[in-house]
């Protein structure tokens, strides 16, 4: 029986095999790697044909590592992880160019007081794109900060900041009487709104807010115009907070599991920018 040949085994194979075990499915490494379902598994069949042994059992519906697979994969992740590791540092690979894909809100209340710390740490050309909700999720080249629980597939992904919750108002409009019976302000979107705030607490569910924001940095400006309390986001208010403009109306705070996540594929960003990008935007 001839001995199969493990010279020159092409890297794409590696890789589709690699992104297939890690993502467990054919059709997500198809996706991630920009290449069909169909071109992923002929590229692992080949690999198959030429390590002369089974990588995955092929069921209905999902993949699972054969012993062998799963016994390779940690190896052929840490090579992939060190060629690209030696290539930057060799070839000076580094991405120089950064775009960000996040909310108005976001980018004017987290990213913009950050930007400049983040330019001088990557030395990158920096680019703010604004997520459209209608739009949908179409597949570029953005790193992304989106809200959520973190269960997205994305290899790099941490939580900004820590989501908590709780009433603030101008001095002056607080001056006036009982916070509870001040106009309330509105805001839609994934945060927690009054009516939790209300069940959290036991207080009352009136006043009914009559202005209505669709994004959190216009509620906010009217929160600082002093037309309402605004149920909002600590972290994003900590500047009005401390420069006296703003101020808690209430001691209580409501925490909540999700929060906006910074997400990045790893084709995307390299090691050492994915730690710059942590290091100036992550407050967790």
């Amino acid at each position: 029986m001839q001995t199969p040949s493990f010279d020159q085994l092409p890297l794409e194979w590696i890789r589709a095999f690699e992104a297939a075990a890690r993502l467990g499915s054919f059709t997500a490494a198809a996706g991630e790697t920009g290449l069909t379902q169909s071109a992923i598994s002929q590229r692992i069949g080949h690999l198959e044909a030429r390590l002369g042994t089974r990588l995955f059992l092929r069921q209905a519906r999902q993949i699972t590592l054969t012993p062998e697979g799963e016994a390779w994969l940690p190896h052929v992740q840490l090579s992939l992880e060190g060629l690209r590791d030696s290539t930057e540092a060799l070839f000076g690979v580094a991405r120089n160019r950064i775009t960000l894909s996040a909310s108005s809100s976001i980018t004017e209340l987290w990213l913009v007081p950050r930007l400049a710390r983040l330019a001088a740490e990557t030395g990158a050309d920096i680019r703010l794109r604004t997520m459209v909700v209608t739009s949908g999720e179409a597949k570029d080249d953005s790193i992304r900060i989106r809200y959520g629980a973190g269960d997205w597939s994305e290899t790099h992904r941490i939580p900004l900041y820590d989501e908590r919750l709780s009433p603030v108002a101008t001095p002056q409009l607080l001056s006036t009487g009982n916070w509870q019976d001040l106009p309330r302000l509105s805001v839609s979107g994934p945060r927690p709104d009054w009516r939790q705030w209300s069940e959290q607490f036991g207080t009352s569910t009136t006043p009914v807010p009559y202005l209505r924001f669709d994004t959190f940095s216009s509620a906010l400006a009217a929160a600082r115009a002093g037309l309402g309390v605004l149920l909002a986001s600590l972290p994003l208010v900590e500047a009005d907070l401390t420069s006296g403009t703003l101020k808690g109306a209430s001691t209580n705070v409501l925490t909540h599991h999700e929060t906006y996540w910074l997400l990045a594929a790893k084709e995307r960003v390299s090691r050492r920018q994915w730690q710059q990008l942590v290091a100036c935007l992550s407050d967790t």
